[in-house]
């Protein structure tokens, strides 16, 4: 394909992707506003982010599944109705419960947005010319992320939250009219589809269950408790279930023989990581903003902007230079490391920390996951098998997704438990500061006996510095969480083969395959016939008998079959 041609067939995704990314981005700095008009608390608040998060996981390799059997152009439709009109009900929530269920809802086409835009990708690009091509998807990322928590912010504090939830109506309505003009994909040969149903429901139960009981212990209920081992037992039979289920299904959703290739193995460890970095710090920095220095849903999308930039700019820059050289790993080391860093600096911030300094920990944090996330599903779709691409991008994004969704509700859990506790240990400082607020005293505690999440840019000052303070502490420590998992990413891309990125399209592969004339097998054929061809016997055609010299001549010809049989 030419640029040109390129360029339109992408530009039906790139929409398609920016509709998704704006209907997440717009919300997230709204999100503390969101929960206390709502009258929701932390638990509720880690569980807006977490549903979608965990739909998001289990959907994933379904609709990767999907890809591998049906029209994926069809798909991606699909999706971004589901994710647009479950974004736009939510808009109309009430309380957090019916928020938190619209969430799970548009999580569902999310996934499907995250997996097929991949596999989608691999049947127009190569991987080695996609990193041309990864500025167009930075330059719509960066749009995405940035102006839409900028948006967000302004439309939350001019017209209300909700319209948050409204505004990429209109946007994605020119997506679904582009897709359908611009991007075509070649069509795939008619498969009789078998879904794993099972599978899909053990995987949602499993996963489920494991993340509730991350969410609740320690906070509703104790750790060692009864309801501990129903959940935490629960879970991991279900797990058990789904790999038996799994193992004997005709069309398993995440098949288990891809575990065998060690590339597959290590870039999915290496992406767990990278997913509780993103989603982690994309939640709770923007808390930090708010709760801890007292900014505005406007002032926390401008004050975000650094960690965008970071993202920004090393998926731009590392893409172009993967292209041009057609090497990746050491980027993704690079990448690793400013992962690590970045998580062990923003452990340490507090309310009053200089903001340049934090700008900075956002920048390698930012830069970390820009070189890491997108670079680990070209290294696995370069070496997955054309007919499996779809469940290996798939189970990358999924146990991206799963990485992020455990860890944001790890991260939530801990810092409701460490505010707790902080509020009771500056029971006293609380109090004090309520006294000297004399009237507007009483009326600042009924605020913070309900439970609800404070809006702490609102308070007076010397009830605000207090509250500061212990959001502070208690987002660096949710932070440290993200520390051990970003070094054990660091070990699984020391360890990835470094294998050379083709110049073939997943279409280009599939139909050489079909052939026979993939870039292996012919070589290898010519070198197995070349050397039995010269090793015919020279006959002398006076003593030698017609019958004779065909005899020889055949069993030479089998003898170089057998060869190249043996090498294929």
């Amino acid at each position: 394909m030419t640029r040109g041609q390129v360029l339109k067939a992408l530009s039906g995704l790139l929409l398609g992707m920016f509709v998704s990314m704006l209907a997440s981005t717009v919300v997230s700095t709204s999100l503390p506003v969101i929960i206390h008009d709502l009258g929701g608390n932390q638990s509720a608040f880690t569980w807006v982010v977490t549903a979608t998060l965990l739909t998001t996981a289990i959907s994933t390799p379904v609709w990767g599944k999907l890809a591998d059997l049906t029209n994926r152009k069809l798909l991606f439709q699909l999706a971004i109705v589901i994710f647009v009109v479950a974004t736009a009900a939510a808009g109309f929530s009430q309380n957090t419960e019916t928020m938190i269920a619209f969430r799970a809802v548009q999580g569902i086409g999310a996934g499907g947005l995250a997996a097929l835009s991949q596999v989608l990708m691999a049947d127009i690009l190569s991987p080695r010319e996609r990193g041309k091509y990864m500025g167009l998807f930075g330059a719509v990322m960066a749009v995405a992320t940035v102006g839409g928590p900028l948006l967000g912010g302004v439309i939350a504090d001019v017209w209300g939250w909700r319209w948050n939830f409204f505004v990429a109506l209109p946007v994605a309505v020119l997506a679904l009219i582009i897709v359908q003009r611009t991007l075509h994909v070649p069509p795939r040969p008619a498969k009789k589809v078998k879904i794993d149903y099972l599978g899909i429901v053990l995987l949602a139960i499993s996963v489920s269950l494991l993340l509730i009981w991350v969410s609740l212990a320690g906070n509703v209920f104790a750790w060692w408790s009864v309801e501990t081992v129903l959940m935490l037992g629960g879970g991991l039979l279900g797990a058990a279930l789904f790999v038996l289920v799994e193992l004997r299904s005709a069309e398993p959703l995440v098949p288990l023989s891809l575990f065998r290739d060690r590339t597959f193995t290590l870039a999915v460890v290496a992406s767990i990581a990278t997913g509780i970095a993103m989603f982690g710090a994309a939640v709770y920095l923007s808390q930090y903003m708010q709760l801890a220095r007292g900014a505005t849903p406007t002032e926390a999308g401008l004050m975000t902007i650094p960690m965008i930039a970071g993202q920004l700019i090393a998926s731009m820059g590392i893409g172009a230079l993967i292209t041009r050289s057609g090497r990746w790993k050491g980027y993704l080391v690079v990448g690793a490391v400013l992962l690590i860093a970045g998580a062990t600096m923003l452990a340490t911030v507090e309310y009053d920390t200089d903001f340049t300094l934090v700008s900075i920990y956002m920048f390698l944090l930012g830069a970390g996951v820009g070189m890491t996330m997108q670079n680990l599903v070209l290294v696995v779709q370069n070496t997955a098998k054309p007919e499996q691409i779809g469940v290996a991008s798939s189970g990358v994004t999924f146990f991206r997704s799963l990485g992020g969704t455990v860890g944001v509700a790890v991260m939530g859990a801990a810092l409701a438990t460490t505010v707790t506790d902080l509020v009771a240990e500056r029971t006293g400082d609380i109090a004090a500061a309520l006294a000297s607020l004399g009237d507007q005293g009483q009326v600042w505690a009924a605020q913070l006996q309900t439970g609800a999440l404070p809006q702490v840019a609102a308070m007076p000052e010397a009830l605000r510095v207090v509250f500061e303070d212990i959001y502070a502490n208690g987002i660096s420590r949710s932070f440290l969480i993200a520390v051990p998992f970003a070094v054990i990413s660091l070990v699984a891309i020391a360890f990835l083969p470094n294998e050379p990125l083709t110049r073939m399209t997943t279409t280009e592969r599939m139909h050489a395959s079909e052939a026979d004339l993939a870039t292996v097998s012919v070589p290898v054929g010519m070198e197995a016939v070349a050397p039995a061809s010269t090793t015919l016997p020279v006959v002398d055609a006076a003593s030698a008998s017609p019958a004779d010299t065909r005899t020889d001549a055949a069993d030479d010809v089998d003898s170089a079959a057998d060869a190249r049989d043996r090498r294929r």
